[in-house]
């Protein structure tokens, strides 16, 4: 941070406009500051509202700040309302869906085996096991992902795995030509 700043500059409740190195500009309010990380914790905007911004900041990404004036402190117990069960339950959702797009994620195979896995899967309910893909939990797909390397499942659903991967791979074909 351009100029010395001490602890007093960040005491709960400030209110400050922060103009950051990284060229963000913001108001808030100061709602904790940790000395030993160089840490501030700042409740953006400086109106009141039922939802409100929480943001990190190492005070050493401060290129400037202005001082607004001293307000309550912002998590005082009769003025804030946390929700701990909704935020469990988006924290849970979150988790859910970072694993599931991680299982979406090919290990091991090339970047044109991950996006016949991506067109198959805007049709049909595919997975990963190792390099094969498993369409519909009975078809699966070996590389090199051409239609002879379908096997499996009943003759209605392998034909149809074959068609998609046809159409996919002509469709991959064609935006590599026109480049």
């Amino acid at each position: 941070m351009e100029g010395g700043s001490n602890a007093d500059d960040f005491a709960v409740g400030c209110l400050l406009s922060i103009k950051t190195t990284l060229g963000d500009e913001f108001d808030g309010q100061v709602i904790a500051f940790d000395r030993f990380s160089n840490m501030l914790v700042l409740q953006e905007g400086l109106k009141s509202g039922p939802r409100r911004n929480i943001r990190l900041l190492k005070a050493n990404y401060i290129k400037d700040f202005s001082y607004w004036g001293q307000a309550e402190d912002p998590l005082d117990v009769k003025n804030c309302f946390l929700d701990i069960n909704a935020l469990q339950a988006r924290e849970e959702l979150a988790v859910r869906q970072a694993e599931a797009g991680a299982e979406r994620i090919g290990v091991g195979v090339t970047s044109e085996a991950q996006k016949i896995f991506d067109a198959l899967s805007k049709t049909l309910p595919v997975r990963w096991d190792k390099t094969v893909i498993f369409v519909m939990n009975e078809v699966r797909v070996s590389s090199p992902y051409v239609p002879e390397s379908v096997s499996g499942g009943t003759a209605a659903a392998n034909e149809r795995v074959k068609k998609v991967l046809e159409l996919e791979r002509k469709r991959l074909q064609a935006r590599v030509s026109s480049q």
